[in-house]
């Protein structure tokens, strides 16, 4: 069993007086996708923001436990490090709007000063985009505005971006919650396809689509890692009540 990319350990957040995850400890495996699920305001979205550091941005936050991507503390290194290596990608689309859809593809190398020719930014580019499986339909209209295109363009846009940064983890925070169905389709395909070459993370509330999707399923309540496990498994023989009784809609 290879070691995990990403292991949270005994992890706790909170927001001032209040307790937003309380003692979370599950390990994420290598180029699989991993769900994380549960009702509104469980804590899912602050576990993804601790994973990318964006968590500590907000006054009065703390975090204590562990999170050790490659068996490195991943709160020793430096945020903007941390965040190259673990894209994500929010529940609304958000190209910038100011930029074309090239210069929003490599937006995370400018805005980090990292300077490369621009053959190295075609490609770069042109990668992300066959990645993001966006390429065919924007590639005569690179230097338009990421605005123009549709919703579910737009979010694609946004998973190339985080993708030409090369991360090892990719977090999607409900990626599909402000999309039509034919776009979630897209988006549902294109994860399954990126976790070959990228671990994911999937914040969802759809238990549909956690189940068509994910490898794992991280069932969270009330700030507490309630199971996690195999999804299959998780989803036909669930050990908790609480997990049964969420998946059979009892409450959520």
């Amino acid at each position: 069993m290879e070691s995990p990319v990403l292991k949270v350990e005994s992890f706790c957040a909170s927001f001032g007086e209040h307790n937003v995850l309380k003692n979370i400890t599950l390990d994420v495996t290598q180029n699989k996708l991993t769900a994380m699920m549960g009702p509104s305001g469980c804590g899912k979205t602050t576990l993804v923001r601790c994973i990318n550091r964006m968590h500590e941005l907000i006054p009065n936050a703390s975090v204590s436990g562990k999170m050790l991507l490659h068996n490195e503390d991943l709160y020793a290194m430096s945020p903007i490090i941390a965040r190259r290596k673990i894209g994500m990608v929010f529940q609304r689309p958000n190209p910038f709007p100011t930029m074309t859809i090239y210069d929003n593809v490599i937006a995370g190398y400018k805005l980090n000063g990292v300077k490369k020719s621009r053959e190295e930014f075609d490609k770069i580019v042109e990668e992300s985009l066959r990645r993001a499986a966006l390429w065919d339909e924007v590639k005569n209209v690179l230097y338009r505005k990421g605005t123009f295109l549709s919703g579910g363009q737009q979010q694609r846009l946004c998973i190339a971006r985080a993708l030409a940064m090369r991360p090892e983890i990719l977090l999607l925070d409900e990626p599909t919650s402000a999309l039509d169905p034919k776009s979630t389709s897209h988006i549902e395909e294109l994860m399954i396809e990126l976790k070959e070459t990228v671990t994911i993370i999937l914040v969802t509330h759809n238990i549909a689509q956690a189940a068509r999707t994910s490898d794992f399923t991280a069932f969270i309540y009330l700030g507490e890692l309630v199971e996690f496990g195999p999804t299959q498994k998780l989803f036909t023989v669930p050990k908790d009540k609480r997990t049964e009784e969420y998946l059979t809609g009892k409450f959520g």
